[in-house]
């Protein structure tokens, strides 16, 4: 049998009954939110790569590597323009940690040292405006690392392609453009006179003095 504390009194035995007790009740929430819709900025793209990392950007004025972040990067095609970009967010936050384009002229380097790790730079808007960067990427495998150096490779590639194309277009569009251009000009220049209109002429001015 529990010897009864002298300290405690009757008040503070009463309020720990109740606190103890479950009176079953559910009590409805003040405010109820409705749940929202997110856009990422990513609808109108097609995921050709997404791989779990760890970002790293070479700041020039401490001569050294930071963290940029660790979470997914993800190689994005968009579906009308055909254009790629590289996107990376951080695992929590969702913050972006690199956002650019895969040019032609994106060329990646194994870092020193590491298999499982990558250099490249990029012209990169992460931050809100453009900024040329020198990125090192992180893997979990050697495995991971090949394929992220194998898909941008083929995209530089494919990238590549695209825009030979797109300026064959603007050559062939701006040809005909000037050919239209001067057909017109030819066309609003005054016709040649002929022998019989200046006959035609003459008389009518040899009629007006007589």
């Amino acid at each position: 049998m529990a010897t009864p504390n002298p300290d405690r009194s009757q008040n503070e035995d009463v309020i720990t009954t109740v606190d103890d007790e479950d009176t079953g009740a559910q009590i409805a929430p003040i405010i109820r939110l409705e749940e929202v819709a997110v856009t990422t900025g990513e609808e109108d793209e097609e995921i050709l790569l997404d791989l779990k990392s760890k970002l790293y950007r070479f700041d020039k004025e401490g001569n050294q590597w930071k963290e940029r972040g660790a979470g997914t990067v993800k190689l994005l095609k968009h579906k009308e323009t055909k254009k790629v970009r590289l996107v990376m967010r951080q695992t929590k936050t969702l913050k972006i940690c690199a956002n650019h384009l895969v040019l032609p002229t994106t060329k990646l380097q194994e870092h020193v040292g590491n298999e499982k790790s990558c250099v490249w730079h990029a012209a990169d808007f992460s931050d809100g405006e453009l900024k040329e960067e020198m990125f090192c990427i992180r893997f979990v495998s050697i495995e991971n690392c090949q394929k992220f150096k194998d898909k941008i490779e083929e995209i530089a590639e494919s990238q590549q392609t695209i825009e030979h194309a797109e300026s064959e277009e603007v050559s062939t569009a701006t040809d005909l453009i000037e050919k239209l251009t001067v057909g017109e000009s030819k066309s609003k220049e005054e016709p040649p006179v002929s022998d019989n209109d200046v006959k035609e002429e003459n008389k009518v001015e040899e009629k007006a003095e007589k």
